[in-house]
Protein backbone atom coordinates (compact mmCIF):
# COMPACT_ATOMS: atom_id res chain seq x y z
CA UNK A 1 0.00 0.00 0.00
CA UNK A 2 1.46 3.21 -0.80
CA UNK A 3 2.18 6.31 1.55
CA UNK A 4 0.44 9.40 1.03
CA UNK A 5 2.43 12.19 2.00
CA UNK A 6 0.43 15.94 2.43
CA UNK A 7 1.67 18.80 0.15
CA UNK A 8 2.61 20.27 2.57
CA UNK A 9 4.90 17.89 4.08
CA UNK A 10 6.80 16.54 0.92
CA UNK A 11 9.80 18.63 0.78
CA UNK A 12 9.57 18.23 -3.14
CA UNK A 13 7.29 21.53 -2.69
CA UNK A 14 9.37 23.60 -0.16
CA UNK A 15 11.17 26.62 -1.10
CA UNK A 16 14.32 28.14 -0.57
CA UNK A 17 14.20 29.01 3.16
CA UNK A 18 11.30 26.78 3.95
CA UNK A 19 13.97 24.85 6.14
CA UNK A 20 15.99 27.05 8.34
CA UNK A 21 17.88 27.70 11.31
CA UNK A 22 17.22 29.12 14.66
CA UNK A 23 19.75 29.71 18.08
CA UNK A 24 18.87 27.86 21.18
CA UNK A 25 18.45 30.78 23.56
CA UNK A 26 19.90 28.33 26.13
CA UNK A 27 23.42 27.41 24.62
CA UNK A 28 24.06 29.33 21.85
CA UNK A 29 23.70 26.64 19.66
CA UNK A 30 22.07 26.89 16.11
CA UNK A 31 19.04 24.45 15.42
CA UNK A 32 17.63 23.17 12.07
CA UNK A 33 13.93 23.91 11.88
CA UNK A 34 11.56 22.51 9.05
CA UNK A 35 8.87 25.48 8.31
CA UNK A 36 6.00 23.15 10.35
CA UNK A 37 8.00 22.42 12.79
CA UNK A 38 6.44 23.62 16.23
CA UNK A 39 8.98 22.88 18.00
CA UNK A 40 12.56 21.18 17.80
CA UNK A 41 14.65 20.25 21.02
CA UNK A 42 18.44 21.23 20.67
CA UNK A 43 20.59 18.47 20.21
CA UNK A 44 22.86 20.42 21.87
CA UNK A 45 21.22 21.22 25.54
CA UNK A 46 18.13 19.37 25.38
CA UNK A 47 16.29 22.38 25.80
CA UNK A 48 12.93 22.62 23.76
CA UNK A 49 12.83 25.23 21.47
CA UNK A 50 9.44 27.02 19.68
CA UNK A 51 9.65 27.83 16.42
CA UNK A 52 10.06 31.52 15.52
CA UNK A 53 8.86 31.13 11.78
CA UNK A 54 6.21 28.78 12.32
CA UNK A 55 3.58 28.30 9.04
CA UNK A 56 0.05 26.48 10.05
CA UNK A 57 -0.96 26.55 6.53
CA UNK A 58 -2.92 23.99 5.21
CA UNK A 59 -3.43 22.94 9.11
CA UNK A 60 -5.60 25.18 9.59
CA UNK A 61 -8.19 23.04 7.78
CA UNK A 62 -7.08 19.72 7.26
CA UNK A 63 -8.65 17.26 8.85
CA UNK A 64 -5.20 15.00 9.76
CA UNK A 65 -4.00 18.41 11.21
CA UNK A 66 -3.43 16.60 14.63
CA UNK A 67 -1.56 13.79 13.31
CA UNK A 68 0.88 15.72 11.27
CA UNK A 69 1.81 18.78 14.12
CA UNK A 70 0.73 16.63 17.42
CA UNK A 71 -1.71 19.37 17.99
CA UNK A 72 -4.97 20.86 16.15
CA UNK A 73 -4.19 24.33 15.61
CA UNK A 74 -7.86 24.86 15.25
CA UNK A 75 -7.48 24.17 19.44
CA UNK A 76 -4.57 25.39 20.00
CA UNK A 77 -1.19 25.17 20.49
CA UNK A 78 -0.74 23.14 23.87
CA UNK A 79 3.31 23.72 23.73
CA UNK A 80 2.74 27.56 23.13
CA UNK A 81 -0.05 27.58 25.85
CA UNK A 82 1.91 25.71 28.24
CA UNK A 83 5.24 28.14 27.90
CA UNK A 84 2.87 31.38 28.51
CA UNK A 85 1.56 30.03 31.56
CA UNK A 86 4.64 28.99 32.89
CA UNK A 87 3.26 25.83 34.62
CA UNK A 88 6.06 23.80 33.26
CA UNK A 89 7.13 22.20 36.56
CA UNK A 90 4.57 19.09 37.13
CA UNK A 91 5.41 15.95 35.55
CA UNK A 92 1.89 15.45 34.53
CA UNK A 93 2.73 18.88 32.22
CA UNK A 94 5.97 17.31 30.83
CA UNK A 95 6.39 15.42 27.33
CA UNK A 96 7.53 11.71 27.35
CA UNK A 97 10.20 13.42 25.60
CA UNK A 98 11.54 16.01 28.06
CA UNK A 99 11.01 12.90 30.69
CA UNK A 100 13.35 10.54 28.45
CA UNK A 101 16.36 13.44 28.49
CA UNK A 102 16.21 14.08 32.45
CA UNK A 103 16.65 9.95 32.88
CA UNK A 104 19.35 10.03 30.39
CA UNK A 105 20.71 12.36 31.62
CA UNK A 106 20.41 11.06 35.00
CA UNK A 107 21.68 7.50 33.95
CA UNK A 108 25.03 9.26 32.25
CA UNK A 109 25.88 11.86 34.72
CA UNK A 110 28.62 14.45 33.34
CA UNK A 111 29.15 12.43 29.86
CA UNK A 112 28.14 15.56 28.16
CA UNK A 113 29.20 13.45 24.89
CA UNK A 114 26.79 10.46 25.09
CA UNK A 115 23.93 13.07 25.90
CA UNK A 116 24.59 14.72 22.90
CA UNK A 117 24.75 11.72 20.81
CA UNK A 118 21.42 10.68 22.06
CA UNK A 119 19.97 14.11 21.59
CA UNK A 120 21.34 14.41 17.82
CA UNK A 121 20.00 10.57 17.15
CA UNK A 122 16.73 12.17 18.06
CA UNK A 123 16.99 14.83 15.79
CA UNK A 124 17.94 12.69 12.82
CA UNK A 125 15.14 10.13 13.75
CA UNK A 126 11.99 12.82 14.28
CA UNK A 127 13.40 13.54 10.72
CA UNK A 128 13.43 10.03 9.07
CA UNK A 129 9.95 9.31 10.86
CA UNK A 130 8.31 12.29 9.52
CA UNK A 131 9.18 10.81 5.67
CA UNK A 132 8.59 7.09 6.85
CA UNK A 133 6.13 6.69 9.21
CA UNK A 134 6.23 4.56 12.35
CA UNK A 135 5.22 4.72 15.83
CA UNK A 136 6.50 7.92 17.24
CA UNK A 137 6.52 6.63 20.56
CA UNK A 138 8.65 3.66 20.07
CA UNK A 139 10.95 5.90 17.79
CA UNK A 140 11.57 8.66 20.18
CA UNK A 141 11.88 6.16 23.29
CA UNK A 142 14.56 3.95 21.47
CA UNK A 143 16.56 7.17 19.78
CA UNK A 144 17.04 8.16 23.45
CA UNK A 145 17.74 5.16 25.37
CA UNK A 146 19.57 3.08 22.45
CA UNK A 147 22.75 3.46 24.17
CA UNK A 148 21.82 3.63 28.02
CA UNK A 149 23.83 0.50 29.06
CA UNK A 150 27.46 2.40 27.80
CA UNK A 151 28.26 3.13 31.20
CA UNK A 152 27.24 -0.52 32.54
CA UNK A 153 29.13 -2.01 29.99
CA UNK A 154 32.56 -0.08 30.66
CA UNK A 155 31.99 -0.67 34.40
CA UNK A 156 31.26 -4.41 34.14
CA UNK A 157 33.38 -5.34 30.84
CA UNK A 158 35.87 -2.84 30.70
CA UNK A 159 35.13 -1.99 27.30
CA UNK A 160 31.87 0.06 25.29
CA UNK A 161 31.61 -2.74 22.43
CA UNK A 162 28.00 -2.81 21.20
CA UNK A 163 27.93 -6.39 21.97
CA UNK A 164 28.01 -5.28 25.15
CA UNK A 165 25.39 -2.89 24.98
CA UNK A 166 23.25 -5.11 23.82
CA UNK A 167 23.05 -7.29 26.75
CA UNK A 168 23.57 -4.62 29.53
CA UNK A 169 21.27 -1.72 27.67
CA UNK A 170 17.98 -3.36 27.87
CA UNK A 171 17.09 -4.17 31.60
CA UNK A 172 18.30 -0.59 32.30
CA UNK A 173 16.13 0.78 29.00
CA UNK A 174 12.93 -1.55 30.65
CA UNK A 175 13.83 0.18 34.55
CA UNK A 176 13.62 3.85 32.80
CA UNK A 177 10.37 2.76 30.65
CA UNK A 178 8.46 1.53 33.76
CA UNK A 179 9.35 4.52 35.67
CA UNK A 180 7.64 6.44 32.89
CA UNK A 181 4.53 4.55 33.16
CA UNK A 182 5.23 3.27 29.69
CA UNK A 183 2.67 0.59 28.29
CA UNK A 184 4.32 -3.18 27.80
CA UNK A 185 4.21 -3.22 24.02
CA UNK A 186 6.61 -0.24 23.98
CA UNK A 187 8.71 -1.56 26.77
CA UNK A 188 9.22 -4.56 24.75
CA UNK A 189 9.92 -3.26 21.10
CA UNK A 190 12.14 -0.62 22.25
CA UNK A 191 13.95 -3.36 24.35
CA UNK A 192 13.94 -5.46 21.28
CA UNK A 193 16.22 -2.23 19.23
CA UNK A 194 18.25 -1.86 22.28
CA UNK A 195 18.77 -4.91 22.68
CA UNK A 196 20.16 -5.44 18.48
CA UNK A 197 21.43 -1.12 17.69
CA UNK A 198 24.60 -2.80 16.53
CA UNK A 199 24.17 -6.03 15.17
CA UNK A 200 20.47 -6.00 13.98
CA UNK A 201 19.97 -8.72 15.54
CA UNK A 202 16.66 -10.63 14.97
CA UNK A 203 14.52 -7.58 14.62
CA UNK A 204 13.64 -5.13 11.33
CA UNK A 205 10.74 -3.39 12.25
CA UNK A 206 10.13 0.17 10.64
CA UNK A 207 10.51 1.50 14.01
CA UNK A 208 13.99 -0.21 14.78
CA UNK A 209 14.81 0.57 10.64
CA UNK A 210 15.03 4.19 11.68
CA UNK A 211 16.84 4.31 14.75
CA UNK A 212 19.34 2.42 12.82
CA UNK A 213 19.71 4.80 9.68
CA UNK A 214 19.46 8.27 12.40
CA UNK A 215 22.32 6.15 14.96
CA UNK A 216 24.37 5.85 11.51
CA UNK A 217 23.71 9.26 9.97
CA UNK A 218 25.55 10.96 13.47
CA UNK A 219 28.12 7.86 13.64
CA UNK A 220 29.06 8.11 9.80
CA UNK A 221 31.85 10.29 9.49
CA UNK A 222 33.40 8.73 12.88
CA UNK A 223 33.07 5.56 11.71
CA UNK A 224 34.72 6.15 8.21
CA UNK A 225 37.10 9.11 8.70
CA UNK A 226 39.66 8.37 5.76
CA UNK A 227 36.60 6.83 3.34
CA UNK A 228 36.30 8.97 0.44
CA UNK A 229 33.04 10.33 -1.74
CA UNK A 230 33.03 7.04 -3.44
CA UNK A 231 33.34 4.41 -0.99
CA UNK A 232 31.12 6.22 1.56
CA UNK A 233 28.19 5.95 -1.11
CA UNK A 234 28.47 2.28 -1.46
CA UNK A 235 29.12 1.93 2.23
CA UNK A 236 25.59 3.54 2.58
CA UNK A 237 23.65 1.70 0.34
CA UNK A 238 24.86 -1.66 2.08
CA UNK A 239 24.41 -0.05 5.81
CA UNK A 240 21.32 2.55 5.44
CA UNK A 241 17.84 0.86 5.58
CA UNK A 242 15.72 3.32 5.01
CA UNK A 243 15.04 5.63 2.04
CA UNK A 244 14.72 8.86 4.18
CA UNK A 245 18.02 7.54 5.90
CA UNK A 246 20.17 6.88 2.38
CA UNK A 247 19.00 10.41 1.26
CA UNK A 248 20.02 12.30 4.44
CA UNK A 249 23.01 10.40 4.60
CA UNK A 250 24.06 11.18 0.80
CA UNK A 251 23.46 15.15 1.66
CA UNK A 252 26.40 14.73 4.50
CA UNK A 253 29.31 13.86 1.56
CA UNK A 254 30.97 16.34 -0.14
CA UNK A 255 30.36 17.62 -3.67
CA UNK A 256 33.87 15.89 -4.76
Amino acid sequence: MSKTICPGQDTRFWKPGDIFEAVCGKCGRPIEFFKDDAARRCPGCGQRVQNPKISLGCAQWCEHARECLGYDPKEGNPDYAKASSGSQSSEQEESLVDRLIEAVKKEFGCDQKRITHALMVLEKAQKILRREGGNPRVVLTAALLHDIGIKATERKHGSAAGKYQEIEGPPIAQRIMRELNLDVETIEHVSRIVGSHHSAGDIDTLEFRILWDADWLVNLREEFPQAGKEELEKKIARIFKTGTGKEMALDLLPPH
